[in-house]
């Protein structure tokens, strides 16, 4: 005879088995009903560019995507009859379109999501390619910025958006004072998104979508628009006999603050891009073909001196770690030596910068010459100056007043580095300074 516990353990499973089997039914009929949320399309916008805008150089091209079950997969673009590609990101993502080498013309952006069943409609928009066909005779100038400054996950590590701002200074003052062309300017910044909170919160929106004052190129910091955007520098300036081209690179340089000499003894410089990093010899390799006579290169790291050949207080590196990057017609600045860490102001960009550019856009840096160990020292007299600030004087007068200024005490340790190739490779045929605002 069943005891009167034994049937009830045959009740609880009983119940059980019917619960699973009915919870397994439900669930399977809500995942395959047509009404079901769970087969409900993600949907998917463009927000950038808009269609029927022309474009160049590099896009961004940007967008949203959401699912009722708030779960995309991911999100693919296609241009023209071209395969699928997967975007970064999904409910805010983009997609590195570069035109440098694309004709001139209308071209179709398609995109959609997957959240692992269904994809959206297809999204559609057109553009229209409008790269320059030709620089004018007397503008044969070329900038690029690149700063990678927001990526480290802890806050305190993150250099804020004072490079993008002070990028955007300069590349006005090049613009407006020295004859660069906007349609020869890029600028990349971090993954190519602007962050809220000063780089420390969320992703706004695109650098492209941003309103501009002026239609320059701008992009991330990766390194696959890093070697684009050299490439294409190379490719157009090398057509010119007298190409100017100015590099301005900022970011967390490679070392260890807390280790002798940051860690940097018998070794390379470096900088971090968004997603790579950039050694001092991938950059020299990068710029082999470079055949501009008139080219500065601004790298303001820590521990960045390598970039320049040189350890700290202007001695040199040895042989076997040169960069490869100094060369005739080449001025080479590092905001910092080899040995030791740079500082940055995150709503105003890196130190060195600063009061670099300040010397050049006031005109206080005229007639500043290099002093002890190239420490920088005033004009004595008039005789030095002749109205137009180089970017050797410029350093030279960075130098001076870090070393001079009780308001700048904090960053007295720093110590930039600097070798001058220009207009030709020796201390004797490099005594005349490199003038970025000649038409001045």
């Amino acid at each position: 005879m069943i005891s009167n516990k034994f049937k009830l353990v045959i009740f609880i499973i009983t119940l059980i088995l019917i619960f699973i089997v009915t919870f397994l039914f439900t669930t399977y009929l809500l995942n395959n009903s047509p009404n079901s949320s769970f087969n409900e399309k993600p949907s998917l916008e463009i927000l950038y560019p808009k269609d029927d805008m022309s474009v160049l150089d590099l896009v961004m091209i940007s967008g949203t995507a959401s699912d009722a079950m708030n779960k995309i997969v991911d999100v693919e673009v296609k241009i023209n009859d071209n395969p699928w590609e997967n975007a970064t990101g999904t409910y805010n993502w983009s997609f590195n379109w570069n035109t440098y080498n694309l004709s001139d013309g209308f071209y179709e952006i398609q995109a959609r999501a997957w959240n692992g069943k269904v994809y959206s409609d297809v999204e559609k928009v057109t553009s229209y390619v409008d790269n320059p066909d030709e620089i004018l005779s007397d503008e044969h100038k070329w900038a690029l910025f690149i700063a990678a400054d927001n990526f480290p996950e802890d806050n305190e590590s993150k250099l804020g958006n004072g490079g993008l701002y002070l990028a955007e200074n300069i590349s006005s003052y090049l613009v407006e004072n020295c004859g660069y062309p906007t349609s020869n300017v890029i600028i990349l910044f971090d993954d190519g998104w602007i962050r809220s909170d000063n780089g420390y919160g969320s992703p706004i929106q695109t650098l492209q979508q941003r309103s501009h004052k002026y239609r320059i190129t701008y992009g991330g910091a990766i390194k696959e628009n890093v070697v684009s955007a050299i490439n294409y520098i190379i490719e157009e300036s090398n057509k010119f006999d007298d190409s100017e081209v100015f590099i301005w690179v900022f970011g967390h340089g490679y070392g260890t603050e807390n280790r002798f000499a940051g860690g940097k003894i018998l070794e390379r410089s470096a900088v971090f891009l968004w997603d790579d990093i950039l050694t001092d010899k991938d950059l020299g390799g990068l710029l082999s073909g470079l055949k501009s006579k008139k080219t500065s290169v601004i790298i303001d790291a820590c521990y960045s001196g390598g970039f320049a050949d040189k350890t700290i207080f202007n001695l040199p590196e040895i042989s076997i770690l040169s960069s490869g990057l100094v060369k005739s017609g080449r001025v080479i600045i590092t905001g910092e030596s080899k040995f030791r860490p740079g500082y940055t102001i995150t709503s105003s960009g890196p130190v060195f910068s600063q009061i670099w550019f300040y010397g050049i856009k006031t005109g206080y840096a005229d007639g500043f010459r290099p002093g002890a160990l190239h420490t920088g020292r005033p004009p004595r007299t008039s005789l030095f100056k002749d109205g137009k600030v180089s970017v050797e004087e410029a350093y030279y007068y960075t130098c001076f007043m870090l070393k001079s200024q009780m308001s700048l005490k904090e960053f007295s340790r720093m110590e930039p580095e600097i070798n001058d190739q220009y207009p030709n490779r020796g201390a004797l045929r490099s005594m005349n300074g490199l003038i970025l605002c000649s038409n001045k």
